[in-house]
């Protein structure tokens, strides 16, 4: 609202309601709360200068607006009066308001007026433009040549920030966005500032608005990209910094963005691993032996070092509910999984690589115990494909490896834990399967049996639901009659 020129009719003195708890929609409780409470520090006349009533030539109201809504009006204290503040032309034409307020009744004459025969002026304030502490703030900076020393913090300059540029007082306004641009802000505060943003020229928000924006479209996708790489990287750190990534992987609000980027990390990690152990099972080396050697220790811990950072992935995807893909491309492994029966089958790997196996069997039951569990949701041909390509490698490592990390740390996972995790796990599988499909491969698990048949229970267990199922009466299968 304008202020009402000193010529209109008399605007009666009101008793407003005006306590602590009133501030502006766009300021902090923190800061509402204090620049309120400082209404008669900051009335506090100044000698020759701010709300001295001996040299001033203009008596200034400040007031709420009568016509604020009702729910806004409710909050105001009616034991407060209106404040009333004695200011100097002089000073209130550096904001262009008052300047432009003043300029068609303001004379040369006016200096040879009596003292106590003031202007008088209204100035209403409404809610959504800053409570009258924040507009005595400003109003005592008119008469400050050293704006900068001002204001001391982010909720300063966004309490003054509305009123500095209601009154156009354009120095004002220059050094509360200079400010705001060079300090941090809280979740809260970046708020507020997006909502004076509208109100500021371009030029003075191009730099806030690029602390919240960012021109490139997939830049989320770009850094999620950057901080897996970082945590493949094979540094002192590492552990640490992969659990911070799974914490901001949980916590980041696109689950899309977050798939598309484990996604693609995790196919970029199994083709790693992939080429390497294709090339350590069919070697087609040029030079010395010592040469080739070198090439298959080198493509042995290649495979090893992404084989860990894939079952990190795989980790998180599971977490993330978006392994749909990673259980469909590794139920699409069948020549990975005959390179793996071939390593395994040699004896080179064990000095060179002892856990290599351990993580191969690792990410294989993370994602089967994703389908048996009905984490993810797959068809009946990739779960059958599935353990149709990985139950033979799960039987060679039974047979061959010894599947140890090379660690100091404990074990969480021994041998034989890892293959009764994966073999029941397996026949669970199996179990959702068609019967035709379920006899092929239960044929193939009898190497899960040990010579005491009561230490595999999980085995007899499917053999016998398979035979229960195949010797219902035919009215089960046919329909019936």
């Amino acid at each position: 609202m304008f202020p009402h020129n000193s010529n209109s009719s008399p605007i009666p003195k009101k008793r407003h309601r005006i306590n602590s708890s009133t501030r502006l929609s766009s300021l902090s409780p923190s800061v509402a709360t204090a620049v309120d409470s400082s209404v008669p520090f900051l009335s506090t006349p100044i000698s020759g200068g701010f709300n001295d009533a001996s040299t001033a030539d203009i008596l200034l109201r400040l007031f709420y607006d009568s016509d604020s809504p009702s729910s806004v009006a409710d909050t105001f204290d009616s034991s407060s009066d209106d404040v009333q503040v004695y200011l100097h032309s002089s000073a209130l034409c550096r904001a262009k308001y008052f300047s432009a307020l003043f300029s068609d009744r303001w004379s040369k004459n006016d200096d040879d007026r009596e003292r106590l025969n003031y202007q008088k002026a209204n100035l209403a304030v409404l809610p959504k433009s800053g409570s009258i502490s924040a507009h005595l703030i400003v109003l005592r900076l008119l008469y400050s040549d050293d704006l900068s020393n001002a204001i001391n913090s982010a909720a300063t300059a966004i309490s003054i920030l509305p009123v500095a540029m209601k009154l156009l007082f354009d120095d004002l306004v220059k050094q509360c966005v200079k400010f705001l641009e060079a300090v941090p802000w809280s979740e809260e505060e970046e708020e507020e500032i997006l909502n004076l943003v509208p109100f500021l020229s371009e030029d003075e928000s191009n730099e806030l608005l690029a602390r919240v924006s960012t021109s490139k479209l997939d830049s989320c996708e770009q850094m999620l990209d950057n901080l897996l790489i970082s945590a493949k990287q094979n540094h002192p750190n590492l552990a640490p910094v992969k659990a911070f990534v799974a914490r901001l992987l949980r916590e980041f609000s696109s689950t899309d963005s977050a798939r598309r980027v484990l996604e693609k990390a995790f196919l970029m990690s199994l083709k790693v691993v992939k080429g390497s152990l294709e090339e350590y099972s069919s070697p087609d080396f040029r030079g010395d032996h010592a040469e080739t050697e070198a090439i298959q220790r080198l493509n042995l811990h290649t495979a090893l070092t992404n084989g860990k950072h894939l079952l990190w992935l795989v980790e998180r995807m599971i977490e993330l509910r978006v392994a749909d893909m990673a259980v469909k491309e590794w139920s699409e492994q069948d020549s990975f999984a005959a390179d793996l029966q071939r390593a395994f089958r040699d004896d080179a790997w064990r000095n060179i690589v002892p856990g290599l196996p351990t993580v191969v069997l690792k990410c294989t039951s993370k994602l089967a115990n994703a389908v048996a569990s009905g984490n993810i949701l797959v068809a009946r041909q990739v779960r059958m494909k599935f353990v149709k390509d990985w139950l033979p490698v799960l039987i060679v490592c039974k047979d061959n490896a010894s599947p140890v990390l090379p660690s100091h740390k404990p074990v969480l996972h021994s041998p034989t834990t890892l293959y009764l995790e994966l073999e029941e796990t397996f026949l669970r599988i199996i179990s959702t399967l068609p019967m035709d499909d379920a006899q092929e491969l239960l044929q193939q698990c009898l190497s899960f049996s040990t010579r005491d048949s009561e230490d595999s229970p999980h085995l007899i267990t499917a053999f016998n639901t398979w035979f229960r199922r195949a010797t219902r009466p035919s009215s089960f299968t046919t329909g019936f009659s």
